[in-house]
């Protein structure tokens, strides 16, 4: 189970002992965040030495790789919740034979992604270079993120993510806001914003011939179900859309009861 940006893998915790019911269960901190190691990011200016780390979908991706390889040892299911579900289906094709099934939880769309950027409004296009050139100065991302890194700016950002409050408990407050206070917090926020041009779900799912199923929640407010819609009825690979309604951005957080029961059936079909 891969968690997505500034969660961890303790976002798991409503389905980790349902799952584990039926089949080993494991979830993983991706570099940079969690209880992770959180390295310097390098975003191209500096010198790539053992000291920095490219934050990046294939780092990540390679991570999930070598941890499936070296501690889990034989064939899996990607589960993957926003930006883990790219990181699930990229770490699938270098995975290939040795991954049986790839779940997508609200995945990251990546609206800002440079390949989308014809989409977006010409003004957004046309301020696009000096967004770029604002992001990799490290002082400024420094400042942004000490400002976020706060439980009251993490509570609200999980009133958005969790639209019908379900589970939005002190609990999941903390588990998000310890991890920002680590020494090296600040250096996955600023490697990750300045991540402008990598995968796309779709592009990754073009050519993929093991099973996708997809999970979404209705009310997400930043990948809309509608994105979610259009790849099922496009995307070969893509079997099942189950839809959570009333739920946002997490839903297997938000309303564990319903995607439980949807996760352990996926699962118990791919045996």
């Amino acid at each position: 189970m891969i968690h997505g940006f500034g969660a961890c893998k303790e976002h798991w915790r409503n389905n980790k002992k349902i799952l584990s019911e039926i089949a080993p269960c494991y979830s993983i901190d991706l570099i940079g965040f969690g209880n992770s190691s959180q390295p310097k990011a390098n975003i191209g200016r500096e010198v790539n030495d053992d000291q920095t780390f490219f934050y990046s979908f294939d780092s990540w991706a390679k991570q999930i790789q070598s941890f499936c390889e070296s501690i889990i040892k034989t064939q899996v299911i990607l589960i993957g919740n926003s930006i883990g579900g790219v990181i699930a289906l990229k770490a699938s094709t270098l995975l290939k034979k040795k991954c049986k099934k790839v779940i997508l939880i609200n995945c990251a769309v990546r609206t800002l992604d440079d390949k989308k950027l014809h989409q977006q409004p010409l003004l957004l296009q046309s301020i696009r270079p000096l967004l770029k050139l604002t992001v990799k100065q490290r002082w400024l991302s420094k400042a942004l993120f000490k400002y976020a890194a706060n439980p009251s700016f993490i509570k609200n950002v999980l009133k958005k993510a969790y639209p019908s409050g379900k589970n939005l408990d002190l609990e999941l407050i903390n588990m998000l806001y310890q991890a920002t206070q680590r020494v090296g917090a600040s250096e996955a926020f600023f490697g990750f914003t300045n991540i402008f041009n990598d995968y796309l779900a779709p592009e990754l799912m073009e050519d993929m011939n093991i099973p996708v199923d997809l999970i979404w929640g209705d009310k997400d407010p930043w990948e809309s179900i509608k994105e979610a819609q259009d790849w099922f009825n496009t995307i070969s690979c893509i079997c099942s859309l189950n839809i959570i309604k009333g739920a946002g951005h997490c839903p297997h957080d938000e309303d564990p009861e319903n995607v439980n029961k949807i996760l352990t059936k996926l699962i118990q079909q791919a045996k």
